[in-house]
C-alpha cells in the first residue's frame, strides 16, 4: 500500500477532476457519462459520492452512491468506483468506498447493492444479494450482485432492485 488517502465527499468544483478519473478507469466513457447523468438526477444525494486524494490533494480515487429501490424499500446502490490507473491496488479505491459507506451508515441507510467484482467487494462486507432475496430485472451472475446491510434493526428490503433511470436498466 504506501499510500495515505485522505477521503472527502465531492464538491462542485470536484466534478472535472472526478470525470477524469473515470474517464481513465474505464475503457470507454460510458461510466463517466453515468455520473454526470447520475448528478442531475433525483436519485443523486448530496454528501453521499466520495473522492480519494493523495497527500498533495490529486483526486486519484472515486465512488458514489445513489438511491434506488428494492421490493418498495429505499436501498442505495454503489458505483462506479474509478480510481486513476498509476494508483490502482493502492487503496484509494478502497478509502473511498470505505468512506461513502460510513457516511450513508451514518445518514441511517440500511442496505446497499453492488453489480461488481466478486473478489473485490466482500472486503467491505458485501455477500450475495440473492442470500437476502435480492435480485436484477436482468441476467447477471449471482455472485457479481451483492448487498451490505448497514442497519439489521429493522426489515431489510428484498425484490428486484430499481435502479435510477441513468443507469438504463
Amino acid at each position: 500500500m504506501g499510500e495515505t488517502w485522505t477521503t472527502r465527499p465531492e464538491t462542485a468544483a470536484d466534478a472535472g477532476a472526478v470525470r477524469r478519473v473515470v474517464l481513465a478507469a474505464f475503457p470507454t466513457p460510458l461510466e463517466a457519462d453515468l455520473v454526470d447523468a447520475l448528478r442531475q438526477d433525483a436519485a443523486w444525494l448530496p454528501g453521499l459520492s466520495f473522492v480519494a486524494e493523495t497527500p498533495d490533494g490529486e483526486i486519484a480515487g472515486y465512488t458514489l452512491l445513489t438511491r434506488c429501490r428494492i421490493g418498495g424499500g429505499d436501498a442505495l446502490a454503489l458505483g462506479p468506483v474509478a480510481v486513476l490507473p498509476e494508483y490502482q491496488r493502492k487503496g484509494a479505491g478502497g478509502a473511498a468506498v470505505r468512506a461513502a459507506l460510513e457516511a450513508a451508515a451514518g445518514r441511517g441507510e440500511r442496505l446497499v447493492v453492488v453489480l461488481g467484482h466478486p473478489e473485490y467487494y466482500p472486503r467491505f462486507g458485501f455477500e450475495r444479494a440473492s442470500e437476502r432475496g435480492i435480485r436484477t430485472s436482468f441476467d447477471v451472475p449471482d455472485d457479481a450482485l451483492m448487498a451490505l446491510v448497514l442497519d439489521e434493526a429493522g426489515p431489510v428490503p428484498s425484490g428486484t432492485i430499481a435502479y435510477a433511470a441513468p443507469f438504463g436498466v
